[in-house]
């Protein structure tokens, strides 16, 4: 799952969680219907954070880089890499004897990772490798990695509590995770806010693009999304020494912040 922008705004509008479908059922899409959607959004991913964030994402990834303790000769992974933002700052953290892995498992998110990689010439980019593949097996050893971070992924997984310990099992003990994704607000202005950008905003703005039942997806996704100590309780019950959930952007956003 992990760029951010599209996600951010869609956050933004439901905080409140929903049933949708008959009853109490809940609209759920498997793992390679996900993979799908990300596949079919990846050509106009970067252009859609830019324009409904109005850039700021830019700034929340860099957060997100900064809490995740990533320095200089680290090994770090970044979950969910999509096109790679996280991945090129963690880049830049770890300099040129540091290695950085991208993981997603949408392949063409991936391929747009690489030719943007491709077209840049700093050469702490030569140690950034882009694997496909699944955050909730993931293809490493055990207290692998000094420093993971996630954007706008832990909430489009299955299964949020697999995805967890697999971050939990490749870290290195000391070493943090850091996950941005959308804020779940339990304060009602904030809650109506997102609500009216996402149906007046974000969902009119994906439609344009010929996107409009991948949007409504990630509303849904934003609204079954967990609050910040549901995060906390999650990380805390996967093994993690601690973890705190920071509200920003007004609390549009968030980020969890575990230790191992």
């Amino acid at each position: 799952m992990a760029s951010v922008v599209q996600h951010a705004l869609l956050s933004l509008l439901s905080r409140q969680p929903q049933n949708f479908g008959v009853g109490n059922r809940r609209i759920r899409c498997s793992s390679s219907e996900r993979q799908a959607l990300f596949n079919r959004i990846a050509p106009v991913y970067d252009n859609l954070n830019d324009l409904l964030t109005l850039g700021q994402h830019r700034v929340w990834k860099r957060m997100a880089v900064s809490w995740s303790g990533a320095k200089k000769g680290d090994c770090v992974l970044d979950l969910c890499c999509g096109s790679g933002d996280l991945a090129f700052l963690l880049s830049d953290k770890v300099g040129i004897h540091g290695k950085v892995i991208g993981l997603d498992f949408s392949k063409e998110q991936l391929q747009i990772a690489l030719s943007r990689k491709n077209l840049r010439l700093k050469p702490s980019y030569k140690n950034i490798e882009w694997v496909e593949g699944n955050a909730l097996d993931l293809p490493f050893h055990d207290d692998y990695f000094d420093a993971i971070t996630m954007g706008y992924g832990l909430r489009n997984v299955v299964d949020k509590e697999k995805a967890v310990a697999e971050m939990f099992r490749v870290l290195k003990p000391g070493s943090k995770v850091s996950v941005l994704d959308f804020n779940k607000s339990n304060q009602p202005i904030t809650s109506l806010f997102q609500e009216w950008m996402m149906d007046n905003v974000v969902v009119p703005v994906g439609s344009s693009y010929g996107l409009a039942e991948e949007y409504k997806y990630l509303k849904r996704s934003i609204q079954e999304f967990l609050t910040g100590e549901e995060l906390e309780q999650l990380a805390l019950t996967a093994g993690f020494s601690n973890a705190k959930f920071y509200e920003i952007a007004g609390g549009l956003m968030g980020n969890l912040v575990a230790m191992r």
